[in-house]
């Protein structure tokens, strides 16, 4: 009895974890938020068909339901990176193009990216590269990659939007509705309140559980 109380009660608290999705580039596969802790997101090989990218002046877009959140962005040059190793320089420091920093609301985010900028050995025009976006919204680390070739002369083409739309609450926006503001509006307390009932009921579970 107590082992089914406390798998409820984990099953019931799951969904306050956060998650995020690699909308711009185009990430190695499709979303699997289970697999968002592995390396990559769990796609351990480059795709064949790279997205070209510029080296200088670019962005990269994501979307999370959770904040406060962290996320940063590291390199690699190898053809075929599988491990995180392939993302560090030769004395086991992390490449990073774009160091870590931080967001209060979730949402959708624009965010720069001037790998130029970085001075990475091999980040050059015509070069394979691998970027691996590091996401973290304050329960352990979660990764995306994008498969990318540079170019000194490409421009991100108009219909891939560049904005920025924040939530006005963290964890229950994925279920509001679009405004005229361009902000997600998420169902508030009452959202919250409905969480904190059915966290309650669980607990109230395992003490009858203890108690039996």
């Amino acid at each position: 009895m107590m082992f089914y109380a406390f798998t409820a009660l984990a099953l019931l608290t799951s969904g306050a974890q956060a998650h995020f999705r690699l909308l711009h580039p185009e990430p190695r596969g499709p979303f699997v938020a289970d697999l968002e802790p592995n390396f990559c997101g769990g796609y351990d090989n480059a795709v064949s068909n790279r997205s070209e990218f510029p080296l200088s002046g670019g962005f990269f877009t994501l979307q999370t339901n959770h904040g406060p959140f962290t996320a940063g962005v590291i390199l690699s040059t190898e053809q075929n990176p599988s491990t995180f190793d392939a993302f560090n320089f030769a004395n086991g420091s992390q490449q990073f193009a774009r160091g870590f920093a931080t967001e209060d609301d979730g949402g959708t985010y624009c965010i720069p990216l001037d790998i130029a900028a970085a001075n990475i050995p091999g980040a050059v025009d015509g070069a394979n590269v691998t970027i691996q976006i590091v996401f973290d919204g304050g329960d352990g680390s979660l990764y995306q990659c994008a498969d990318l070739t540079l170019r000194s002369n490409f421009t991100t083409p108009s219909s891939v939007e560049c904005k920025n739309a924040t939530a006005e609450d963290d964890h229950d926006h994925a279920d509001g509705e679009e405004s005229g503001d361009g902000h997600s509006h998420g169902s508030g307390s009452m959202g919250r309140t409905h969480q904190f009932s059915f966290v309650a009921a669980a607990l109230g579970m395992v003490a009858a559980a203890i108690v039996l």
